[in-house]
């Protein structure tokens, strides 16, 4: 008898559940689940915290201030303080600290040697040296003369500031003593989607208290004060190697703030990392002398560049993280007893038994509910039934010749 049409298209699927005594298929069900529980509780719940609701991008701000003094002794003793070693000098999250110079005195315009160290000025003729053409990483414009620079080597004739650079690098640091510079950071983040501000400084009235502290992430966290020497030991480095030809270090300040608890727990944590081992770049002071003759006095500096970074976020307890948390752990639940369902249904050796358990079609007749597919099984087990009876009242003979009238014919 045909079906009605589009049949399977409006038919009707509801979840049938079979209690399967298979204790290998079992036990890994309950292992399955609480793998899901432990993934909730451990790692969803505690340690990602999915209870909370996220600010990963705080307004940050950052003021910097450098304290200390140096004597160097090259060309004359000289006192230097931060003033003269800090750049820039207003405060920002970039800042550079002089370690080490080499000093170029009263340069002025005119014509003189180029130095021999510039493989461009090397010359033996005038020929080999083109009038106008700039000196390939050199110091000015070829005049068209090669001349002697000393009693060895000749050079072409430039027109710039002359004498020409000293390159000569001291054997050690002509500032050695920056290293007890003292470095000030103060950092002030703001979360907006909380409407909560930190700052990473002690908020006290006792204006000596950022003089005579220094910081330590246990005893003083909140003075935010570093010495120089110890910002470099902390990348891993030596600051005597450092402060010779310079080097970049990056400062980083983390925030993580759990706003379910005291706003006093809310603290940054600092690390140090070296990003490069040589920094450095040229500054020049000009002045006029009696005879208005434009001098000028060449520093190449070789120091210490700090790049400061702040990285922060913030939670607190949200009721629409805790019900999507929950929800995937759910969802975990239910893919345990996918997999189980899929080893029954495909890898068991008793796959077909569990496949007529677990499916069945129902259908109604005229004459009432049919079960198709579950009706053969029914006959069956009655059946059996039977022949265990005839076997205790007739004997083995009789069952047999039961089983082979009724069930064969």
């Amino acid at each position: 008898m045909p079906g009605p049409p589009c049949g399977p298209l409006l038919g009707y699927k509801t979840a049938k559940f079979s209690l399967t005594r298979n204790r290998r298929v079992g036990l890994l069900h309950r292992l399955l689940q609480l793998s899901a529980l432990g993934y909730l509780l451990g790692w969803v719940l505690l340690l990602q915290k999915g209870y909370q609701e996220r600010d990963a991008a705080p307004r940050v701000a950052v003021m910097t201030k450098v304290k200390g003094a140096a004597a160097a002794e090259a060309a004359g003793r000289r006192l230097w303080d931060a003033a003269d070693l800090t750049w820039p000098p207003q405060g920002e999250n970039v800042l550079f600290l002089v370690t080490n110079f080499i000093a170029t005195a009263q340069q002025t315009q005119g014509t003189c040697p180029e130095s021999p160290s510039v493989l461009d000025a090397m010359c033996l003729e005038d020929a080999d040296c083109p009038m106008g053409n700039p000196v390939i990483h050199g110091n000015g414009i070829k005049t068209g003369k090669c001349v002697m620079f000393n009693a060895t080597h000749s050079t072409c004739e430039i027109y710039g500031w002359c004498p020409v650079e000293n390159s000569t690098l001291p054997r050690n640091s002509l500032l050695a003593e920056t290293e007890n510079f003292t470095l000030f950071i103060k950092n002030t983040v703001h979360f907006t989607k909380f409407n909560f501000s930190k700052c990473n400084t002690l908020q006290t009235n006792d204006p000596s208290y950022f003089k005579s502290c220094m910081y330590d992430p246990i005893s003083n966290p909140s003075c935010p004060v570093f010495r120089v020497r110890n910002m470099v030991e902390a990348t891993g480095e030596n600051f005597t190697d450092l402060a010779l030809l310079g080097g970049s270090i990056g400062v980083l300040i983390e925030w993580d703030c759990d706003l379910d608890h005291p706003a006093a727990q809310c603290q940054p944590q600092y690390s140090f990392s070296l990003l490069d081992t040589r920094y450095n770049f040229r500054t020049a002071s000009y002045y006029w002398d009696s005879q208005q003759q434009l001098y000028r006095n060449l520093l190449k500096l070789y120091g210490l560049h700090f790049d400061i970074s702040v990285h922060g976020q913030a939670g607190k307890f949200s009721m629409i993280p805790t019900a999507v948390s929950f929800g995937t752990s759910i969802a975990f639940f239910g893919a345990a007893t996918v997999v189980c369902d899929l080893i029954l249904l495909y890898l068991d050796a008793k796959a077909d038994l569990y496949w007529r358990e677990k499916f069945e079609e129902v259908k109604v007749g005229p004459h009432g509910r049919e079960k198709a597919g579950v009706k053969v099984i029914l006959d069956l087990v009655f059946f059996c039934r039977l022949v265990k009876t005839q076997f205790i009242r007739s004997g083995k003979k009789l069952v047999e010749q039961l089983l082979v009238s009724n069930f064969w014919a």
